[in-house]
C-alpha cells in the first residue's frame, strides 16, 4: 500500500453552497493535506461549479481505490459531480506525431530533455523521414508511417497500434500536416492536442503567413486545443498573439509565428500534464 500520494482532483458539477466544505471535510477525514484549490462558477444560481483540488495523503489505511469508492458514494453522487483524480506518481507517456516542420519537436523534446516536461516520450511518428536522426538523437524511437491517398486508413490504424501499445496517455500534433480521421480521433477522445498557426480558423491552409501578409493583418497568433471531428474547432486550452506591421516581411511572420507556436502549445502540454484542464462541451476551463 502506497504510504506517500499526491492526488489531483477535478470536478465538474451543479453548483450549490457547501460543495468545497464537502469535498475538504472528506479529505480531511482521510487525514489528507490540502496543497491547493481552485474554483469557478459560471452563475452561483443554477450554474456549473468546476474545481481542481490538490491533496497530499501520508501512511493512508486506504488503497487509492478504497479512497475513490468512498469519494464517489459520500460526495461525489449526492451532489451530482463529474470528477477524476489523477496522481502525480503517475508520469505521463506522450506521442508526439510530426511532419516537416521542426520547430514544435524541437521544443517539445528540449524542454523534455532539460526536464522542464515531466513526461516520457515513448515513440515519434511522422509521414516524413526529415526529422528522424533529430529524434533519434534524443533516444526517442522514431516511426516513419507515409501517408497518401490510398493508404491513410492503413497507416491510421498502424499509428493508433503504435501509441496503444506504448501506452501512451495522450499524444501531440506538433504540426503534423494529415487530418485525422473521425475513426482516430474518437480512439482518443480528449487525448490529443494540436497546435494551428493562427487565431482559429484564420488563415488556413499551406500558406498562412503569406496569406497573413498578403491581407495586411496587424496582429499573428496560435492557438492549442484537443482535437475533434470537427476541424481546428476543438476546445481551446491556450493561445497568444504577436503584433506585427507593414515593417515585417512573410520571412518575419513565420519567424514570430513559430515562436508564437512552441510557446503556446509547450503552454497547453504543460497543462494537461498537470490535470489543470477540465474540458465542458466545446469550451476549456484551465486552472
Amino acid at each position: 500500500m502506497q504510504t506517500d500520494i499526491t492526488g489531483r482532483l477535478l470536478i465538474c458539477c451543479p453548483d450549490r453552497p457547501g460543495i468545497v466544505a464537502g469535498v475538504s471535510q472528506f479529505l480531511f477525514t482521510c487525514g489528507a493535506n490540502i496543497l491547493d484549490a481552485s474554483q469557478h462558477s459560471t452563475d452561483p444560481k443554477e450554474g456549473l461549479f468546476f474545481m481542481r483540488m490538490v491533496f497530499h495523503l501520508e501512511n493512508t489505511l486506504v488503497t487509492m481505490e478504497e479512497l475513490e469508492k468512498q469519494f464517489q458514494d459520500k460526495v461525489a453522487a449526492p451532489l451530482k459531480m463529474e470528477w477524476r483524480i489523477d496522481y502525480t506518481s503517475h508520469r505521463k507517456k506522450m506521442a508526439i506525431m510530426v511532419s516537416r516542420y521542426d520547430h514544435c519537436l524541437m521544443e517539445l523534446l528540449w524542454r523534455w530533455r532539460s526536464g522542464e516536461l515531466p513526461v516520457d516520450i515513448p515513440l515519434v511518428i511522422s509521414n516524413h523521414e526529415d526529422l528522424r536522426k533529430l529524434t533519434e538523437d534524443f533516444g526517442i524511437p522514431f516511426h516513419y508511417l507515409p501517408v497518401d491517398a490510398g493508404n491513410k486508413a492503413i497507416r491510421e490504424k498502424e499509428a493508433i497500434q503504435l501509441i496503444q501499445d506504448a501506452k501512451a496517455d495522450f499524444t501531440v500534433l506538433a504540426r503534423y500536416m494529415q487530418i485525422l480521421s473521425p475513426s482516430f480521433v474518437s480512439t482518443f477522445p480528449g487525448k490529443i492536442i494540436n497546435i494551428h498557426h493562427s487565431f482559429l480558423p484564420a488563415f488556413a491552409g499551406a500558406n498562412p503567413y503569406k496569406n497573413a501578409y498578403t491581407r495586411g493583418v496587424k496582429l499573428i497568433g496560435a492557438t492549442a486545443h484537443y482535437v475533434t471531428d470537427d476541424l481546428d474547432e476543438g476546445p481551446i486550452i491556450d493561445q497568444d498573439v504577436a503584433r506585427v506591421s507593414h515593417r515585417h516581411a512573410v520571412n518575419d511572420l513565420v519567424m514570430l509565428g513559430r515562436d508564437i507556436e512552441r510557446q503556446v502549445l509547450t503552454r497547453a502540454v504543460v497543462a494537461h500534464v498537470e490535470d489543470r484542464v477540465i474540458v465542458h462541451g466545446n469550451k476549456t476551463i484551465v486552472f
